[in-house]
């Protein structure tokens, strides 16, 4: 199905347990090329990219067994580096393998990987980090074409912090001789996850956490281990009910990860009780605005949540801004949202957001995951139905999102591919002058 069906305007309420982490699952499903043996990972997500990566590591030569959230890699057989042009396209993230196939063949072939349109996400961080290990890389067509018979650790230090290019040199680095040194390295949660993993399969790895990671290359080994919960969809789930009204506790949420967000909620007046791996969240969907929100490297407030978060400010008492300073083309839901009612201004990077009273149902479409998700939090505090398109970019990062929302009480499912014929919204007198119309 490719298009959700929602009837808005009705509270949330229950008990919810969140998925396993997307960011974190998939470099990790990368570093099982590494392991010479089976590497077993539980609390694996669902998802359409976990899918897309398991068939990349299928066409290399892996066999996997996948049962119920956890996922056996068995890379004893691996032996493809040329990487199919058809998966690479629909994830980016499927990057993060050249650095795995480094260092487990001294070569690899891959194309420019794919996924979601949101701005210029270059790859000469990741390349600059694997020449410095001893790699020689050309870019041939559309190809990525590498080398590296003997990488040497050495230092290394990124001009600027890139998750993606942090995870392909730790990599490259623990098949590498010697140490290596990285530098203003990334130090999101799924960097830590990264390096939990590798140091259970017997890399050697400090700074967890930190800007400096030093890693000594050595052999890996078999590996049992458990991916950490998702972030990002906890923070979705938090602003559904935030904008909805009702309350909702959710288990397994990594509320150490969120301060970024839990302190915004705060700001807006919405209850939270959090504990070391629990939320409860109180809503009565009457919120305060955010004078200034500026997207910021972990522990600053999450990109990834930005889109969610503007969804939820165009219905808040006064006016908000929010500044993206990751991504340079993250406001492409912007004009859904206003067919909904929002009233929204886009100026460069800022957003300038007036709170208005209500949105109303549309017909709208995603064209990446976070928008898509952001645009079903704007379905579930609209009056009316409103049909949401393209929800596969949202399946890239959510297990079932109609299935969680609906277990807590909304009215959301899937839907035909082509919606029944609306009615266009008319806009009251009333309306028409809080908006200056």
């Amino acid at each position: 199905m490719s298009v959700i069906r929602i009837e808005g305007s009705r509270e949330l309420r229950g008990h919810i347990r969140i998925q396993g982490s997307k960011n974190a699952a998939l470099p990790i499903l990368a570093a099982a090329v590494l392991v010479p043996g089976t590497t077993v990972l539980s609390n694996c997500p669902d998802i359409r990219d976990v899918d897309l990566m398991k068939k990349l590591l299928e066409s290399m030569g892996c066999r996997i067994r996948s049962c119920k959230g956890q996922i056996e890699i068995d890379a004893s057989g691996v032996c493809q580096c040329h990487l199919q042009k058809e998966y690479i396209e629909g994830m980016r993230s499927s990057i993060i393998l050249l650095g795995a196939m480094l260092g487990r063949f001294g070569k690899a072939c891959i194309g420019y990987p794919g996924g979601c349109v949101i701005g210029e996400r270059p790859i000469n961080y990741h390349l600059m980090a694997l020449r410095e290990l001893g790699a020689d890389i050309s870019i041939v067509e559309d190809q990525i074409v590498a080398s590296a018979p003997c990488l040497t650790g050495r230092e290394i230090i990124f001009p600027i912090s890139s998750v993606g290019a942090t995870e392909n040199a730790l990599l490259a680095a623990v098949s590498a001789k010697g140490v290596t040194v990285l530098k203003n390295a990334a130090k999101e949660p799924e960097i830590t996850a990264l390096c939990q993993f590798l140091i259970a399969a017997g890399a050697d790895i400090e700074g967890l956490g930190t800007r400096t990671l030093k890693i000594k290359g050595g052999p890996l080994h078999e590996v049992h281990y458990h991916i950490p919960s998702d972030r990002i969809v906890a923070g979705t789930y938090l602003l559904a009910v935030a904008a909805t009204g009702g309350c909702v506790s959710f288990e397994d949420v990594p509320t150490q990860e969120l301060t970024g967000l839990t302190d915004c909620l705060r700001t807006m007046d919405i209850g939270l009780q959090c504990q070391k791996d629990a939320v409860e969240i109180i809503s009565s969907a009457k919120y305060r605005a955010i004078p200034y929100l500026a997207t910021e490297e972990y522990p600053g407030f999450a990109t990834d949540l930005q889109p969610q978060i503007a969804a939820v400010l165009t219905c808040a008492e006064g006016n908000s801004i929010i500044e993206e300073r990751i991504f340079d083309n993250r406001f492409g839901y912007v004009e859904q949202l206003e067919k909904m009612g929002a009233s929204v201004l886009h100026d460069g990077r800022r957003l300038m957001i007036r709170g208005t009273e209500k949105l109303h149902g549309a017909d709208i479409e995603a064209g990446d995951l976070r928008g898509g998700a952001a645009l079903v939090l704007a379905g579930l505090m609209a009056d009316g139905v409103t049909y949401v398109k393209g929800c596969q970019y949202v399946e890239r990062g959510y297990e079932d999102i109609v299935r969680d929302l609906s277990a807590l009480g909304a009215k959301i499912e899937y839907a035909d591919e082509k919606p029944p014929t609306r009615i266009s919204h008319r806009v009251s007198s009333q309306q028409a002058a809080r908006h200056g119309g």
